[in-house]
């Protein structure tokens, strides 16, 4: 025996099936992301993963959200008030989970990282994404700075090999001016910013300086006032382009592609895109090795990493971890590497992930384990607001190097 269904039966089993269809519709998650427009990964890149993710993943919906890296933090601080209308998934500096966790503004996903998935990755990558031994999200961009150098300018002046040391840096830039090849020949990004911070701890780490003394926050050791006083000389000695102290690193890039400077201090992003003969004039002469030391056969560094997270308030926790994820894992690291090379240490070793890249690769296998952490303290941005305005004034030849961090050292000790 058949079963038909008369006219009216059918439309409303159509009916029903469609509202059927509209309610699984309705039932999409939708992520809001927040992601920077400055160095590393290129919106492009970060816009093509997204879009790959949501297709194996066509139940959630990514809505992207770019801003310059001096807006991210506040950014995310102001979102805490939205609740769940707020962000699902942030990009964040290394330097910002103890405030955040002193904010609850993050959650807690160290049950959701493996521990054999955590040996797997650079450790440099996992202390930006650790506070009071939790983990407060996966580690995305593992970076620091490098110093680039222009093989062309470096053969004209009869120099045959590139510096060893910041004094070599010096001697080198020197001959360079003194021989009219370049008008300033060292260029860097000292605008009074976290770009001026990421310069500084590299060169005091080259000096074998930290940041506290007695357990407190101290600029004035031995090696935190090398760094400040090399800065200045090279501005004093007409080697550092005085722009420098307006500049950001996408100004450094562009500065060094123009042929307008012998050597730069910059992260990882610039290496390819210095060499892409369609937005550079000095492609193919492009060298870089790690950021050097004050004696020869050493390196220095910032850690200049970050991660993906989960805002607290997020009601797609779960979705949200997925997208992070994706976006972190090594395939997807591996098929970007040109801009941000990867987390996962096995990644250096990948004749994919090395090809037209060798020298930076081998760089990074010494930069990366001579990184610097900038201060950790939960009132980060207060003080680097105080150790920006104090350097500037150094470098604008407002106050004396001493003076100026004498100066940080003292608001800096207000703020405990």
């Amino acid at each position: 025996m058949s079963l038909r269904l008369t006219p009216a039966a059918t439309l409303c089993a159509l009916s029903a099936l469609t509202l059927g269809y509209s309610v699984n519709a309705l039932a999409e998650t939708t992520l809001s992301a927040l992601f920077m427009t400055q160095a590393a990964y290129s919106e492009a890149d970060i816009r093509a993963m997204t879009a790959d993710f949501t297709k194996q993943h066509p139940d959630i919906k990514v809505n992207l959200e770019f801003v310059p890296y001096e807006a991210l933090h506040d950014k995310i601080v102001a979102a805490r008030g939205a609740g769940d209308k707020g962000y699902d998934v942030v990009l964040f500096d290394a330097i910002w989970p103890a405030e955040f966790n002193k904010y609850g503004l993050l959650q807690d996903v160290t049950a959701r990282i493996p521990a054999d998935e955590s040996s797997k990755i650079f450790d440099g990558a996992i202390s930006t994404v650790t506070y009071k031994d939790k983990r407060w999200g996966m580690p995305w961009i593992l970076d620091t700075k490098y110093l680039y150098y222009n093989k062309a300018m470096l053969a004209k002046a009869g120099i045959t090999t590139p510096p060893a040391t910041w004094a070599d840096v010096e001697k080198q830039s020197e001959i360079l001016k003194a021989k009219g090849i370049v008008k300033y020949p060292l260029v860097w990004s000292w605008s009074q910013s976290e770009a001026l911070l990421c310069d500084y701890t590299t060169l005091v780490s080259a000096f074998k300086g930290d940041f506290y003394k007695d357990g407190k926050l101290n600029f004035t050791n031995s090696g935190a006032m090398k760094a400040i006083n090399y800065m200045k000389e090279t501005l004093d000695k007409g080697l550092t382009n005085p722009n420098s102290r307006e500049y950001l690193e996408e100004d450094v890039r562009k500065s060094f592609s123009n042929g307008d400077a012998a050597f730069a201090l910059n992260w990882t992003y610039m290496y390819n895109m210095a060499n892409d003969p369609k937005q550079s004039k000095v492609a193919g002469d492009v060298g870089v090795i790690p950021a050097p030391a004050e004696t020869a056969g050493g390196a220095s560094g910032v850690n200049g990493s970050m991660g993906l997270g989960i805002a607290k308030a997020s009601a797609h926790p779960d979705q949200a971890w997925e997208y992070i994820s994706y976006m972190t894992s090594q395939p997807v690291q591996n098929k970007y590497a040109k801009l941000s090379l990867p987390i996962w240490k096995s990644s250096y070793e990948d004749p994919a992930v090395q090809k037209d890249q060798e020298q930076l690769i081998a760089a990074a296998k010494t930069s990366l384990n001579v990184m610097l952490s900038r201060p950790v303290t939960a009132d980060y941005s207060r003080l680097s607001n105080i150790l920006q305005q104090n350097i500037q004034a150094v470098l604008q030849g407002k106050t004396p190097a001493k003076d100026g961090m004498e100066a940080a050292t003292t608001a800096a000790d207000r703020l405990r």
